[in-house]
């Protein structure tokens, strides 16, 4: 995508009548920009956007006559939140299962997604290509609320992971370095932006570990394929062996132990991304604790009737919140909080991403803004949060027309009250948010 000076893009915006189509034009103004790269805000700016991109944004900009202008004063916009890893049809209310799979339900979640400012979604595996693959062509033609990446089926283990109940055209589990090239390559030939592997034994609740000889396999197939390979671990170990095999993406937080210089170094070296997914563990207690968060208007909105009911019931909560499981879960929180902030600051390349949507616990658009949150807590400024959540993760996905307010790129936009930059939790204030350059003013 072709980047635009101000000077150059404040001149095409001046010619607007002359070349631009009958779409209106739409001016924010007087509001604060957040614009994603993880420099300072910029007070007091007009955004100027029409038919889905962004024409100019700065100060001192000549917005045409005929444009729609709409006064953000104390407010800020900032990109698109993009979710480097979720996952779509996978339940509906508090039940899973592969009967969800369908187009309607996905579109149910990316509407939820959008109205909490998640204008980019990657459904990181499980997905039926009868469904998904459509689906994914109208979403990046503009025809659903959300954009739509994601990974064709996956890869599994026989008898291991994912322990998850998923129908044969959701997920392949090959037993032979073969059959994996296989499944990799009808991957390929299916459109899948990204191959997934799952690694690790689930802190030992499942017999098998994926076989080296598997990994090799699939991810010298996806190279070969010019597909990168995201691998879902758990524990130090697994995130080492698969590093070493070459894979591309850590598609989790390593939750075991702290992480040492010389992986650090192999991450850095290989660019190799890390999505932390902090929300995954926090999700497993934070509601049966009614953890402060877990009761805003903003969060409870985004709840189904089943799901709140379930959430409210003091049996459930007390079957989650005590337990070997609960416990693991607070565990691998504070782990992964403490490797975020060393890899950060040691300069490893952080994705964004929560594993929202893989159960019901892990609510869309909800998840991501607590993302956020608990990137911050782990050290990281909110500045740099944000740009995570927005530049980097574009870049994950190797997308260059978004993540960034710029002229020329998808009017892709979260429009908050206050200040995300300074309070964090101002980015749960929405506005509105624009997909595409179409509005969303229903708030959560």
């Amino acid at each position: 995508m072709r980047q635009f000076s101000l000077a150059t893009a404040a001149f095409l915006l001046s010619a607007v009548p002359a070349f631009a189509d009958s779409a209106p034009v739409i001016a924010l103004t007087h509001i604060r920009v957040i614009d994603g790269t993880g420099a300072p805000p910029m007070e007091d700016v007009t955004l100027v956007m029409q038919s889905g991109r962004i024409l100019a944004v700065g100060k001192g900009i000549s917005v045409p006559g005929r444009a729609r202008i709409l006064d953000r004063s104390g407010d800020t916009v900032l990109p698109g939140l993009i979710s480097d890893h979720s996952h779509v049809g996978q339940y509906e209310s508090v039940v899973a299962g592969p009967q969800f799979y369908t187009r309607a339900t996905i579109i149910s979640e990316l509407e939820q997604y959008r109205r909490y400012g998640v204008t980019t979604v990657t459904a990181l595996g499980n997905n039926a290509p009868d469904v998904f693959d459509p689906l994914r062509r109208d979403a990046h033609a503009g025809k659903t609320p959300a954009d739509l990446f994601g990974v064709d089926q996956g890869i599994g283990v026989p008898k291991g992971a994912p322990p998850v109940n998923v129908t044969a055209d959701q997920l392949f589990r090959p037993r032979t370095a073969e059959e994996a090239r296989h499944d990799v390559n009808i991957m390929a030939d299916e459109g899948s932006d990204l191959v997934k592997i799952w690694v690790d034994d689930f802190d030992g609740s499942l017999p098998v570990k994926m076989a080296p000889d598997i990994i090799s396999a699939v991810v010298d197939e996806s190279h070969k394929r010019n597909l990168r390979v995201a691998a879902h671990i758990h524990d130090l170990d697994d995130a080492e062996h698969v590093v070493a095999a070459g894979v591309d993406i850590l598609a989790h937080g390593i939750r075991d132990k702290p992480v040492p210089p010389a992986l650090i170094e192999k991450l850095k070296s290989g660019q190799i991304w890390y999505i932390a997914t902090l929300e995954l563990d926090e999700a497993s207690t934070a509601w049966a604790e009614h953890s402060p968060w877990t009761q805003t208007a903003f969060t409870l909105a985004g709840l189904s009737t089943p799901l709140l009911r379930q959430v409210s019931d003091p049996v459930w909560r007390q079957k989650h919140m005590t337990g070997k499981q609960a416990d693991f879960a607070r565990a691998s929180l504070a782990m992964n909080l403490q490797n975020l902030k060393t890899l950060y600051d040691a300069g490893v390349k952080i994705g964004f991403g929560t594993d929202s949507g893989a159960m019901p616990l892990r609510v869309p658009g909800v998840a991501e803004h607590r993302e956020l949150a608990l990137t911050v807590q782990a050290g990281v400024p909110a500045l740099a949060a944000i740009h995570i959540a927005t530049q980097n993760a574009a870049d994950l996905l190797h997308l260059s027309d978004r993540g960034v307010i710029a002229a020329g790129r998808r009017a892709d936009l979260l429009v908050v009250s206050g200040n995300p930059a300074v309070a964090i939790g101002d980015a749960d204030r929405i506005v509105e948010t624009w997909e595409n350059g179409t509005v969303t003013t229903t708030r959560p």
